[in-house]
């Protein structure tokens, strides 16, 4: 890698090590990159931390690959090290990483917690762009930002307001989906942060995103924060919990409420750079 310690926890050093080491190894001629986004990039990472990665390669993936790659994240899942099980990410083809006219389309995608790769649309956004080319850790490759073309405020701040809303309607029109313990602070946290991002025109961390909306929103979300925030340790065990049924919905009428707030934000700052 070319960061020796790219975190501050050996553990997860050695795991980012392991897991960049094989990819490289399972893609001989079609590995271009490897680098950290998400909150090891932006910052006020902790512990209970997912790590999120990017990989680029220089084509599309083989079937040969995929399945190669498979077995390299079903070894690295499976070492006795807690952060083996707190990755995620996704495989760009470097043409496609460039533009931001190519978001949107499914990718190969590890999802937090999982052994294995599936096609998903998750990490293919603009923001993932964004925080690769102006944040990214390199683990190995070129620097991220001759990878990525710049990102426009007006259109990221266009992506997480329709974010915003899509997310919202699907949250609000099947609730039962998102009831437990890990979803229930998953989802008022990153309102807290979209919309501090939304404002601020560049993404931020989950933990400025909540300090911001306690201090910006109205009072009576401050309570409901602090209990989210306090109830991130262990999603592992939290996605299998049901969530407090008053929280939960308190937690429904602050995607309500941000969704409308949102779209304040937005008329406010959509000509500003």
């Amino acid at each position: 890698m070319n960061v020796p310690k790219p975190t501050p926890y050996p553990d997860l050093n050695t795991i980012l090590q392991e897991l960049v080491g094989n990819i490289q190894k399972a893609l001989p001629e079609n590995f271009v990159g490897a680098y950290l986004q998400g909150s090891f990039a932006v910052g006020d990472f902790d512990p209970h931390s997912d790590c999120d990665f990017v990989i680029v390669t220089d084509g599309e993936l083989l079937d040969s690959e995929v399945q190669r790659l498979q077995e390299v994240h079903a070894r690295i899942f499976s070492m006795d090290v807690a952060w083996a099980k707190h990755l995620e990410g996704s495989y760009f083809p470097k043409r496609l990483l460039r533009s931001s006219s190519a978001s949107g389309g499914q990718l190969w995608y590890l999802n937090h917690g999982s052994r294995s790769l599936e096609r998903s649309d998750h990490c293919n956004t603009l923001i993932v762009r964004w925080v690769v080319r102006e944040k990214g850790i390199t683990l190995a490759g070129p620097p991220p930002v001759s990878l990525v073309d710049p990102i426009p405020v007006s259109a990221l701040r266009a992506e997480i307001l329709a974010t915003i809303g899509d997310w919202g309607e699907e949250i609000l029109s099947n609730p039962e989906r998102y009831n437990n313990r890990f979803y229930q602070t998953y989802i008022v946290l990153n309102y807290c942060r979209m919309l501090h991002d939304l404002l601020g025109g560049f993404p931020g961390s989950k933990r400025s995103g909540a300090d911001w909306a306690k201090d910006n929103l109205d009072p009576s979300w401050g309570s409901l924060i602090d209990r989210t925030w306090d109830g991130r340790p262990d999603p592992a065990v939290t996605s299998r919990q049901p969530a407090d049924p008053k929280d939960f919905q308190s937690t429904l009428e602050f995607v309500r409420y941000a969704i409308a707030r949102a779209k304040i934000i937005y008329e406010e700052v959509r000509d500003t750079k």
